[in-house]
């Protein structure tokens, strides 16, 4: 595996991480939080997307 490929596992990663934690708050009924989680977990998403993407 290539250092991009990693570094694209390490952000899916922490993006299920984050995702765990929107639903973990969710239940609680906690939303600000919630939707805090969800933003930088779509943000980590977006970027193993960027950079699994060949230029």
């Amino acid at each position: 595996m290539s250092g991009t490929e990693l570094l694209a596992l390490g952000l899916l990663l922490v993006a299920g991480f984050l995702i765990g934690g929107v639903i973990s708050f969710g239940r609680a009924r906690r939303w600000i939080p919630a939707v805090l989680l969800a933003l930088l977990a779509a943000l980590a998403v977006a970027a193993a997307v960027l950079r699994l993407l060949p230029t």
